[in-house]
């Protein structure tokens, strides 16, 4: 176990065992913050005092649990109480503090983990860079020049810079898996309705998820277990029983059918992008090529939902504090409170048209393969990119890969492919409810060390 790096799992093998103690590991992640948060910015809100006593209480307790002593720290969207829930936007600051903690705390703290403070994202996780103009950009730590991606950027940031080996973020259209990718780590979006959000701002409620990001598969699983089961107090969580993963992990992969998604998810990739990509299909002998049928036009109704819902949340405040947006964050939601609702009708029908067609893809494949990102993390500021031949705005279209898979609400596993001079993530694509096969692929992956979450050039 080493450190910064220690990964959740070690950590919490240590406590358990008497080797270390809850107080020594959340001091220590304390500590490294202090150390690296002025070049990083990943932290917003630090929460040393009841971090320190929550550690304390685990060092005498008797159960220690599954994750005991481990550090993590929440993409401050989730209710943390005491902290006003800003959701990375300067109105919220002015919201009374939360008077309880999000579900998903309460079950991580309940498995013994210890939160130690909030995190960056993008304003209103309307982001794919991890810029925000009210708290300052989140900087990769692989190359502060750099973006982390976002909107879940102060959560890849953190666990990538060794300021906590778990996080929690969210994923409405990519806001896991495009910083996981940029970050190089691992992160999780589960199936649609599978982990509660309740506690947490909202942003498009028929297609947010919320998820762990982590530096190893076995991180994502712990978490994940942790997590999972019914929330009455969130009306999509699903009402089914939520079998554990990680004792599922070291079944390996030779019965599963991997296939790699063609043409649209090929279109544009960069040569990174596609590198990553053959690397981890090699490894995994996915030689099946299949077409996902109408993914442009699945990403395009995605952004026409995006738009239309994200503006209904937001109009109040558009009416009342129209100044007090990020003038690019306000005009997006602007335009989108003009779209015609015949639009977001017809966007909506063929939602559920796209939904049946690709279920009826994993009636011949377990899986399927595809890029996280079109490229490696791009420079803070960019604007533009080409793609596919064509120069492109960038904020918009770092998603491009991974919007036609939330839109539907299936599992995905984010891994990172650890090339120079920047690594780039591969998602790993399961059936509905199926998170169990997407782990195991990426903890294959893992263990063949094609995936694996790269230390920065960091002190």
């Amino acid at each position: 176990m080493e450190g910064a790096w220690a990964q959740a799992s070690e950590i919490a093998a240590a406590v358990g065992e008497g080797r270390m103690s809850a107080a020594a590991a959340v001091g220590a992640a304390l500590a490294r913050i202090a150390q690296l948060n002025s070049k990083l910015n990943a932290f917003t809100d630090l929460l040393a005092e009841r971090a320190l006593k929550r550690a304390h209480g685990i060092d005498l307790a008797h159960a220690k649990g599954p994750l005991a002593g481990v550090p993590f720290a929440v993409k401050n969207l989730f209710d943390v109480a005491g902290l006003a829930t800003r959701a990375g936007s300067r109105i919220n600051r002015d919201r009374a503090p939360a008077t309880r903690d999000a579900t998903l705390i309460s079950r991580l703290e309940g498995a013994g983990a210890v939160l130690v403070g909030a995190l960056n994202m993008g304003e209103y996780a309307y982001d794919f860079t991890g810029e925000n103009v009210h708290d300052g950009d989140c900087r990769n730590p692989h190359d502060l020049s750099r973006m982390t991606g976002g909107s879940s950027s102060g959560s890849a940031c953190a666990v990538a810079a060794g300021l906590a080996p778990l996080t929690l973020g969210s994923d409405t259209n990519g806001s896991i898996r495009v910083p996981s990718s940029f970050c190089g780590i691992f992160g999780l979006k589960p199936t649609y309705g599978r982990l509660s959000r309740a506690g947490t701002f909202p942003f498009v409620a028929s297609l947010d998820h919320v998820g762990p990001m982590a530096r190893s598969t076995r991180d994502l699983a712990l978490a994940y277990d942790a997590m999972a089961g019914h929330d009455a107090h969130d009306p999509v969580c699903a009402d089914r029983a939520a079998d554990r993963v990680t004792p599922l992990l070291d079944r390996g992969i030779e019965a599963l059918r991997i296939a790699v998604a063609g043409g649209y998810f090929r279109a544009g990739a960069f040569p990174e992008a596609q590198s990553a990509l053959a690397r981890v299909a090699a490894a995994l002998r996915a030689e099946t090529e299949i077409e996902i049928p109408e993914a442009a036009r699945a990403r395009a109704a995605a952004y026409v939902i995006t738009a239309s819902e994200g503006a209904a949340l937001h109009l109040a405040r558009l009416r009342a504090r129209a100044r007090d947006f990020d003038p690019a964050m306000r005009d997006r939601l602007i335009a989108g409170a003009m779209i015609p609702s015949a639009m977001a009708v017809k966007a909506q029908k063929f939602r559920r048209w796209y939904r049946a067609r690709l279920l009826e893809l994993f009636a011949d494949v377990d899986a399927v393969l595809a890029p996280a990102t079109p490229c490696a993390a791009p420079r803070i500021g960019q604007q533009t990119f080409v793609l596919d031949g064509v120069e492109l705005p960038l904020r918009p279209n770092l998603g491009v890969y991974t919007q036609p898979i939330s839109f539907i609400g299936l599992p995905v596993v984010a891994v990172p492919v650890p090339l120079e001079p920047l690594p780039v993530g591969v998602q790993i694509i399961a059936a509905p409810w199926r998170e169990d096969v997407a782990l195991r692929i990426a903890h294959a992956l893992e263990e063949m060390g094609v995936a694996a979450a790269p230390r920065p050039p960091l002190a």
